[in-house]
């Protein structure tokens, strides 16, 4: 499994959302991109230290991705491609099947776009962020 959505451009997926949530999608088709904030519910334990997937050396969870977060929340930016009643397609996904949403936000580029940001302690290529993938670290 790619570990962010930037390892996986060409990957297609949908989300689901409950029928009671419906209206809720109305207008979300006029936008490029979108957040889902979901839970990482595969992740057994939490740790304040860990060692990122792009990293030798631990870390504190707050400055990576890590799963093993002390409230399990996860998010990714992905392309939304269209919205089909109560299905939501996208392309870009890094999260595993079944994984329960929490929330869908659009992204807005003037809200949300970051010029001359730092990415602290991660040093690796945009190539090894697309070609790494998961391992058994966070299970």
């Amino acid at each position: 499994m790619p570990i962010q959505p930037r390892g996986a451009p060409e990957v297609e997926g949908y989300v689901l959302v409950d029928e009671k949530y419906i209206d809720g999608l109305q207008d979300l088709e006029g936008f490029s991109h979108i957040y889902l904030l979901y839970s990482f519910h595969k992740a057994s334990r939490t740790e304040l230290l860990v060692t990122p997937f792009m990293d030798q050396q631990a870390r504190g969870v707050f400055a990576t991705r890590s799963p093993l977060r002390p409230n399990h929340i996860g998010i990714s930016i992905v392309q939304l491609k269209s919205v089909e009643r109560d299905k939501i397609v996208v392309q870009g996904i890094d999260i595993l099947d079944e994984t329960p949403l929490l929330d869908i936000k659009p992204y807005m580029e003037k809200f949300d776009a970051v010029n001359k940001s730092v990415s602290g302690w991660l040093q690796a290529s945009e190539k090894e962020i697309r070609q790494k993938r998961s391992d058994n670290r966070f299970g």
